[in-house]
């Protein structure tokens, strides 16, 4: 989510940027302004995955759920086809299936007016993609820490159009920076696919979970070579999602 082609900011080149903020979990979140709602977190899973998804798509298809850790700090990698994603999410790996929520961190204008006051009591938290603050980079590394499962759309954005899949730095740097940390967390390829390709009622949608991914080091080759892993993940995981609603890819 940070984005690529950016300057990177130069606090992540310092070694004592993560003492910069307070690290208290809580207190982070509340500068936030973002947590876990224990009323409107739970009916919101009761909305929309027994109303709204089983309203909408005539057949929900989960695949590899086996590769999803049922503990410890786990990021979700998943390919961004619609808005539909961020419901289909918590349904496959949400507190129904995992015993914890998706905690997702997405772009300011998602968090924008009605929809932003809304996902700001699921725990979602958005990311300056230009100027990703301390205060929410400690909250991502926080939130590892503490076992929580974090969503990252490492696209950055909607990819509706079969555009070949580009990933930006960000989860990347976050899984290198919560090593720093002593957090080694393993990173999920999550392909998501519907059918037709811009969802409508009645139509199907599916999710496949990948093979987990583990960073082991800091370095530019290695940077590039979990990008290349995460990239081969996302297609493979998307590939079968799409079979498994009827519309495979041409090639991958």
């Amino acid at each position: 989510m940070l984005g690529s082609g950016r300057p990177r900011p130069s606090f992540l080149n310092d070694e004592l940027w993560l003492k910069a903020v307070p690290s208290s979990l809580a207190t982070r979140a509340s500068a936030l302004e973002t947590g876990i709602n224990p009323f409107w977190a739970p009916l919101a899973m009761v909305v929309t995955q027994d109303f709204a998804l089983r309203g909408f798509f005539r057949e929900r298809i989960v695949l590899g759920r086996h590769h999803l850790p049922m503990q410890g700090p786990v990021l979700l990698a998943p390919t961004h086809r619609a808005r539909w994603d961020a419901l289909m999410l918590p349904m496959a790996a949400g507190r129904r299936v995992t015993g914890r929520d998706c905690r997702f961190m997405v772009t300011r204008t998602e968090m924008a007016g009605l929809q932003g006051w809304f996902l700001q009591r699921l725990g979602c938290f958005a990311v300056d993609q230009d100027k990703p603050s301390l205060t929410t980079l400690r909250f991502a590394l926080d939130l590892l820490a503490n076992d929580q499962q974090l969503v990252v759309f490492p696209e950055g954005r909607i990819n509706r159009d079969d555009e070949p899949i580009v990933v930006e730095q960000g989860l990347v740097r976050l899984a290198q920076l919560a090593l720093r940390q002593g957090v080694q967390v393993p990173v999920v390829p999550v392909g998501l696919a519907y059918n037709p390709n811009r969802p409508a009622p009645f139509s199907q949608a599916a999710i496949c979970f990948e093979e987990v991914l583990k960073i082991s080091g800091r370095g530019k080759e290695e940077t590039e070579h979990f990008n290349q892993l995460l990239v081969k993940g996302m297609k493979a995981a998307e590939q079968a999602a799409r079979m498994a609603v009827g519309r495979p890819m041409e090639c991958l």
